[in-house]
């Protein structure tokens, strides 16, 4: 079990051990007020681009919405800064995943003031959207997201079992309309046919091929409803092993499950659990 510092421990802390608590640890009170703040920051700042990407909203408030751009890109930058500055590793954070995304978000707001006119800045400007993915770190503060990442990775073998069998049958279904359907309906090749097998075993059902035999709308209508169980099946597998998780301690750097509650380090790699 991870023990943090009492409130009287942290007073005797250097400002540099202080604000490593708040900004890498989300089980302290500072630190998960601190994530919050930057988890609404992370998403204002997405939902200004993506407003600003309408053209008659764009052409209305632009000078509005680069100043609110500066902000956020002012703050996330700081942000970046202080995480290399207090990080006990500034090389590994720097390189780390999460590292080049805080880098690689930021960076397209200054490129504008030395490529102000540059056609490439729609699709450079879209690469702050990446900080949408610290969103994923910042799960870290909630337990269930471990939980269900532990669920997925165990219910992993049976989903892919089940995906088989869908696929065995897409390419089988597909292959038997193609030789039961005209050309003229849309069944030019068996690599068309098979697409149409997965938009109507998904239930999505775009219109663009559509059978005409009587025997080929028999089939398509048994393929509509076996779409339902493909809905349902992977949703029903996750769900039951999130079941079984539910009072297991989840290793923070593996993801190990360990059923003996009484643990305080993971079997598999050692690291301390946090109860």
């Amino acid at each position: 079990m991870v023990n943090y510092p009492s409130i009287k421990e942290r007073a005797e802390l250097s400002l540099k051990e202080k604000w490593r608590l708040i900004i890498f640890e989300a089980d302290t009170q500072e630190g998960r007020r601190f994530d919050i703040l930057l988890l609404w920051a992370i998403v204002i700042s997405v939902l200004t681009l993506m407003i600003d990407s309408v053209p008659t909203i764009h052409a209305k408030y632009a000078i509005q919405l680069k100043y609110i751009e500066y902000f956020f890109t002012a703050v996330f930058t700081l942000e970046y800064l202080a995480r290399l500055l207090i990080t006990e590793n500034t090389k590994s954070y720097a390189f780390s995943f999460w590292g080049i995304i805080d880098l690689v978000s930021t960076i397209p707001t200054y490129l504008t003031f030395f490529f102000p006119a540059s056609p490439l800045f729609r699709i450079v400007r879209t690469v702050r959207l990446l900080r949408i993915f610290k969103v994923l770190r910042l799960t870290r503060f909630m337990g269930e997201a471990q939980g269900m990442g532990v669920a997925i990775k165990r219910s992993g073998a049976k989903i892919t079992v089940f995906f088989g069998v869908v696929l065995v049958i897409v390419v089988v279904m597909g292959t038997i309309m193609y030789v039961i359907e005209p050309p003229e309906a849309g069944f030019t090749s068996i690599p068309r046919s098979i697409y149409w097998a997965i938009v109507t075993l998904t239930t999505v059902g775009y219109g663009d091929i559509a059978p005409v035999t009587g025997l080929g709308q028999f089939l398509s209508a048994a393929l509509m409803i076996l779409g339902y169980a493909v809905i349902a099946v992977p949703t029903g597998i996750v769900s039951v092993e999130m079941a079984q998780t539910n009072g297991l301690l989840v290793c923070s750097s593996c993801s190990y499950p360990e059923k003996d509650i009484s643990s305080n380090y993971c079997k598999k790699c050692g690291t301390a659990l946090k109860k």
